[in-house]
């Protein structure tokens, strides 16, 4: 969710304003998901290399994310979202780890839309934690080095229990996934758009999803292969 801070340049605002203007993105994106059947849904929030903002930039996101879960949480219960957090929650404050915790156990038990929510995540620190819990698990005798494979290391990753992504979204005109799910985005399409994020709204993410819908998943196969496979 690239370019909220170029938004608020533009407008001569604080880069403050453009993070808030950016919830009301996530806002529509995360119905428009649920509208359109999409089954999960990862919102890069904060990365690991955003601790290395200035200060006050990190305690206004750390303000928002608190203010969010508390304006938000009940209507994405209400709406049958399950919502979960992945990344170093151990970085966080108490105050926002306990909200996190509260709103993960709220809507636990919901069945639509699963919203993850990447917050002090990176994606060299998840594979990083997921080859360390092996290792224990080696250690300890409870795994065989020939054991370890792309789906035992999978089953350590932080979204473990979701499917693969299908398409990666990035707004703001950069065109890298920036370390976000680098395991798990090996096969997914990318769809870049100059659109900044505070501007991306429920029409340019049905433009997303009319793209991916014309391209081909062929996972090293030919076009013939799948083909066969499909009728």
């Amino acid at each position: 969710m690239d370019g909220n801070g170029r938004w608020a340049r533009a407008r001569q605002k604080p880069r403050h304003a453009g993070h808030r203007a950016g919830v009301r993105s996530v806002r529509m994106i995360v119905e428009a998901a649920a509208t359109h059947g999409v089954e999960c849904l990862t919102l890069f929030a904060f990365s690991s290399e955003n601790w290395g903002r200035p200060d006050e930039e990190v305690s206004s996101l750390m303000s928002l994310f608190v203010e969010a879960l508390r304006r938000e949480g009940n209507e994405l219960h209400r709406n049958n979202v399950k919502l979960c957090f992945i990344g170093a929650r151990e970085r966080l404050n108490a105050g926002l780890v306990k909200k996190i915790e509260a709103a993960e156990e709220k809507t636990s038990r919901n069945t639509g839309l699963l919203l993850n929510v990447a917050v002090a995540y990176g994606g060299r620190w998840d594979i990083l934690c997921a080859t360390k819990q092996l290792a224990e698990k080696v250690a300890k005798g409870d795994l065989s080095v020939d054991d370890i494979d792309e789906t035992t290391l999978s089953a350590e990753l932080q979204l473990a229990n979701c499917p693969e992504p299908d398409l990666l979204i990035r707004t703001g005109g950069e065109q890298r996934i920036s370390n976000f799910l680098l395991w798990n985005l090996a096969y997914a399409e990318l769809w870049f758009t100059d659109v900044l994020w505070p501007e991306f709204d429920a029409h340019q993410f049905e433009n997303a999803l009319r793209y991916f819908s014309r391209k081909q998943r062929r996972y090293g196969h030919t076009g013939e292969q799948v083909g066969a496979a499909e009728c």
